[in-house]
């Protein structure tokens, strides 16, 4: 059977930041890579925040538009639409948000996707005899869904650790995917080699998430109505 992430694939980093002003609710951002790493700018719509637990989500809608405004800039840059889709989101999916991205990838006729969520707050540790913290790479599933990951950690080959603190696994969560935990996991720990801004070989986040998180500091600066730079390197 051929390997899913063989597929032209686009990854979707979807994040939140507050207006500058900090009078309305929390707005999306988005940042689009494929396998290059070459990026673009999206800016979503206005998010709102759940009743149960205070976390921001897209309305159907507007998570239908997000994702079908990503994919028609993917298509303007590559002259194609991708054959998979990665959506790595900083809070959990809402069922509301799987209607309305499900209905953007079904007007694209796109039919593999992967929704994955990361928890920065996750506590859970390992503990490894010896002088080094966990190998980077080092996999723990929790459950059928939550799993968790070091991203940073020693290495073999440098037989050391090239950090200065103790480091903390990302936790993730596969709200709805195809491809098995490991495979989404070293697929995200490729992700965070790729930012091209920075000397270090590894992140602690994939470069989705953290460009994200980077471009939605740059935008709550950026009026609603002013012109938007789509491509990632006006941010870096």
């Amino acid at each position: 059977m051929r390997d899913s992430r063989d597929l032209t694939t686009c990854y979707v980093g979807i994040s939140f930041y507050k207006t500058l002003d900090r009078s309305k609710l929390l707005t999306s951002t988005a940042q689009i890579f494929n396998e290059r790493g070459e990026g673009v700018i999206l800016r979503g719509g206005q998010a709102k925040l759940s009743k149960d637990d205070r976390q921001p989500y897209l309305p159907p809608s507007d998570a239908s538009k997000l994702l079908s405004n990503a994919l028609a800039m993917y298509r303007r840059e590559h002259h194609n639409l991708p054959a998979r889709v990665v959506l790595h989101k900083t809070y959990r999916f809402i069922p509301e948000e799987f209607e309305g991205f499900q209905d953007a990838l079904d007007k694209h006729g796109i039919d593999t996707a992967e929704f994955i969520s990361f928890d920065r707050t996750g506590g859970t540790r390992l503990f490894r005899y010896g002088k080094y913290p966990p190998l980077r790479g080092t996999l723990l599933s929790l459950d059928n869904y939550t799993h968790v990951l070091y991203t940073r950690g020693s290495v073999d080959f440098f037989s050391t650790y090239p950090g200065m603190y103790v480091p903390r696994p990302l936790k993730f969560r596969c709200e709805s995917v195809e491809e098995t935990p490991k495979a989404l996991a070293q697929e995200i720990l490729a992700l965070t080699k790729m930012n091209w801004n920075n000397t270090q070989f590894d992140r602690g986040e994939p470069i989705t998430i953290r460009a994200a998180r980077q471009v939605g500091h740059i935008l709550k600066y950026v009026g609603k109505n002013d012109p938007l730079e789509f491509h990632y390197r006006f941010y870096m």
